[in-house]
């Protein structure tokens, strides 16, 4: 079903293994003021070119997409970057600490066939909303370039590539790089088509899940739309163009090192909030009961949708639990499939947030009272400040996958995959 193959990436050219200075976090949790430190450490560091200097409309002369295009070309001319000599595997390694407990995930970087979505073979999980995607698209556009990763999930239950990952970790690594949580990222290089073959024909049988980066994906297939049209003007379309692809780092979503944690949220009613009207409502499809629980744990082993929830008349936090008479097929009236409907954030979507506070991602202006947290007690804190926190358990893999091989979308942000890929190991010639 998926395509996928070594390419020939570029790479920071600097004679030193250890590459921390170059490397940042994804563009889209960079702060402005991050920016600007991120450079501070090295002028060359990646996010000059994911978040170049400049303004963000495309008609204003000095724009960031045309700094984009020159510092990519500036880089690669003056031998900033290099390109590797022929079509290469990368194998990514991250380690890093959690609760106390090293952990290990281990991908493949390599280019991706582009399809779209109704195809069935690269599946997104989560709904995304489009704001970004102007952005990205302009910057695509304008450096013909993969400037990091999506990140892509492959069902291998059995660990049949974790020998493929052994034999390539067997070598010495090519780059190094720790970012300011401590989650050390190391890369490795084959050119050995044999590895690289047995990667292809396995992922040839299977579909691949976005698990993070939809919108990295959905501008590169507008940018491989726009580049088809482009040459078909013209009757010149070259055979198997590299915009027909992607770069992607590819996980087993059966790796035990693949850590996914919830996002919280906190939402505001639409005016005043009226603490008993509120659980008089809520009372209709769930049993709320008193708990000194301060984390997500405490929902574990609790076989119905349930959160944690304080609102700003509450001392304590409340267990929220779905109550065993209510049939969500019949209480969620959206055409999802049942799966979709036993979400813990499908339902406090659809039961909670959308009719007990005016707030949903099908009415975009409502989303100004919707706020995320990563960590339960920052959620907490913001209550007083803010009406409700509602604290999620993870959403567990077997869900994911079976809601997006029926072709459905999770509300936005449900997963969290921890930790992010970094920007800067690799760069990918889309032209």
């Amino acid at each position: 079903m998926a395509r996928v193959r070594p390419f020939a990436a570029y790479r920071y050219s600097n004679a030193e293994l250890d590459i921390s200075l170059l490397a940042a976090p994804p563009y889209d949790v960079i702060s402005p003021a991050q920016r600007e430190s991120l450079l501070a450490r090295d002028p060359h560091n990646v996010v000059a070119l994911e978040l170049p200097s400049g303004a963000t409309d495309p008609a204003v002369p000095g724009n960031r997409y045309d700094t984009g295009r020159a510092t990519w070309t500036q880089w690669r001319e003056s031998g900033v970057l290099d390109r590797d000599a022929e079509p290469t595997l990368y194998v990514l390694e991250q380690r890093f600490v959690h609760d106390g407990h090293p952990v290990c995930r281990r991908a493949f970087i390599a280019e991706v066939a582009l399809e779209p979505f109704d195809a069935g073979v690269v599946l997104p999980h989560e709904r995304t909303l489009p704001k970004a995607l102007g952005d990205r698209f302009e910057l695509i556009k304008a450096t013909g370039a993969n400037l990091s990763q999506v990140f892509g999930l492959f069902n291998d239950p059995s660990g049949s590539t974790d020998v493929l990952f052994d034999t390539v970790t067997a070598d010495e690594p090519i780059a190094t790089a720790t970012d300011d949580d401590g989650v050390v990222s190391t890369l490795w290089a084959t050119t050995d088509s044999t590895v690289s073959g047995s990667l292809t024909d396995m992922m040839a049988d299977e579909p691949i899940f976005i698990a993070d980066g939809h919108h990295r994906y959905t501008v590169a297939l507008a940018y491989r739309d726009l580049r088809r049209m482009m040459v078909a003007e013209h009757d010149d379309a070259p055979a198997d163009p590299l915009y027909d692809y992607v770069m992607m780092a590819l996980v087993n979503m059966n790796d035990p090192g693949l850590l996914v944690l919830p996002t919280h949220r906190i939402a505001d009613a639409p005016g005043g909030f009226d603490g008993a009207a509120f659980y008089m409502a809520l009372s209709k499809h769930f049993v709320v009961e008193d708990t000194d629980a301060f984390d997500s744990a405490a929902l574990d082993g609790i076989p119905e949708p349930a959160f944690l929830m304080q609102t700003r008349v509450d001392d304590h936090p409340k267990l929220i639990r779905l109550r065993n008479d209510v049939d969500l097929d019949v209480a969620i009236s959206s055409p999802h499939s049942s799966a979709w409907k036993r979400l813990d954030v499908a339902v406090l979507q659809e039961l909670i947030l959308d009719r007990l506070l005016d707030v949903h991602p099908d009415r975009p202006a409502t989303l100004d009272r919707l706020r995320f947290a990563k960590n339960a007690h920052e959620a907490f804190r913001m209550v007083g400040e803010h009406d409700v926190a509602f604290i999620l358990r993870a959403t567990p893999m077997e869900q994911l996958r079976e809601v997006a091989t029926a072709g459905e979308t999770m509300p936005q942000k449900s997963t969290y995959f921890y930790p992010k890929l970094l920007s800067g190991l690799v760069f990918r010639d889309a032209e």
